[in-house]
């Protein structure tokens, strides 16, 4: 079969490598028909990430049809279309059934020495725990099947970041980043009642889009008076932060734009060492956030996005097929795409 590979930065390629096939018997082989391209597979396009080495394979983000099932897969059977959360979990152990699905005793990433989900067929571990049904409205609708990739992580990950925030009806908030997972964080403040929302990043085209997702107001990020600005608008400073970015500079936005004793719902993925301390205890702030269980979800999202009311297909900007894939990357990498859908069947 065909999959992405990454083989050094800037050069992923589709390679032929080993068929995807059931190894235990909780496992399922999906076939991958709808994959997404994820801001964070550009740490490792560009050299950043040490996890990462030439020859593994790539992506986490992706829809499919249940090809085969083990003997004790008792929730898909073949031909189910089913999506497929960003990490795989059991269900049964006692931190999926808190919720925290990213936290699996039993339960592991995509990619790297295993199938990626970039790729025409993975072999997915813990089938019963990990995948879910599509429902048919969803199938059948191409705007739905957007909004249902982008479950699998950056719209799991923006609601995340509301829930840990603590956003709820009448609140104002303020979201750091512009990029998809800031863009899904608009939306979920608005889906979670907030009043006023601020978001906040450098990208005119993004902050227009974020504004059409329900954001109230815009602030330029890298303007000396962002932070002024955040302030004046919001009387002080936010009830709810949402921190999508994972950078120093964004984690102490988020700290200065918040009022005293809010939360900041802080989902980026940290590159750096500590935020300001001080600031966090002078405050009285709450910092709450991480990983996304987006498995732990889906039942809600995905509901939304059968019924119509969470619509997300605005923010897959480019489409390619699976062989045109690092031409996507490059987009993405170039500021050119927010998200880019990858049509793998």
């Amino acid at each position: 079969m065909r999959a992405t590979v990454y083989h050094g930065p800037g050069d992923v390629r589709v390679d032929e490598v080993p068929d995807a096939r059931l190894v235990e018997p909780t496992d399922a082989v999906v076939r991958v028909t709808h994959a997404g391209i994820c801001g964070s597979d550009l740490w490792f396009f560009r050299g950043q990430s040490r996890i990462y080495e030439p020859g593994m394979r790539v992506g986490h983000e992706f829809l499919g049809v249940v090809d085969e099932i083990g003997t004790e897969v008792r929730t898909v059977r073949p031909g189910d279309h089913v999506i497929v959360p960003d990490v795989y979990s059991d269900g049964s152990c006692e931190f999926c059934l808190e919720g925290l699905t990213t936290s699996c005793l039993h339960g592991g990433n995509w990619g790297r020495w295993g199938d990626g989900g970039q790729g025409e067929a993975v072999r997915v571990p813990q089938a019963d725990g990990t995948l879910v049904r599509l429902p048919e409205a969803v199938e059948a609708d191409e705007a739905k099947l957007k909004t249902a990739l982008l479950l699998t992580d950056v719209m799991a990950t923006g609601n995340h970041a509301a829930v840990s925030a603590r956003v709820r009806p009448g609140v104002t908030a303020v979201v750091v980043g512009d990029g998809a997972v800031g863009l899904c964080a608009v939306i979920a403040a608005r889906r979670h009642g907030a009043e006023r929302i601020v978001a906040v990043g450098h990208h005119a085209g993004r902050l227009e889009l974020a504004r059409r997702l329900g954001a109230t107001d815009l602030v330029d990020s890298h303007s000396d008076e962002a932070v002024p600005e955040i302030l004046e608008l919001t009387s002080g400073g936010a009830h709810c932060v949402l921190e999508a970015v994972g950078a120093k500079e964004s984690l102490r936005l988020a700290v200065a734009a918040a009022r005293p004793g809010a939360t900041v719902g802080w989902v980026g993925v940290p590159f750096f060492d500590s935020p300001d301390w001080f600031e966090v205890y002078k405050k009285n702030l709450a910092i709450a956030g991480g990983m996304a269980p987006a498995r732990a979800y889906l039942p809600e999202l995905l509901g939304a996005v059968e019924d119509g009311s969470l619509d997300g297909s605005a923010i897959l900007d480019l489409t390619v097929d699976l062989d045109r894939i690092a031409d996507g990357y490059r987009a993405m990498d170039e500021r050119r795409a927010i998200k880019v859908l990858v049509r793998v069947a």
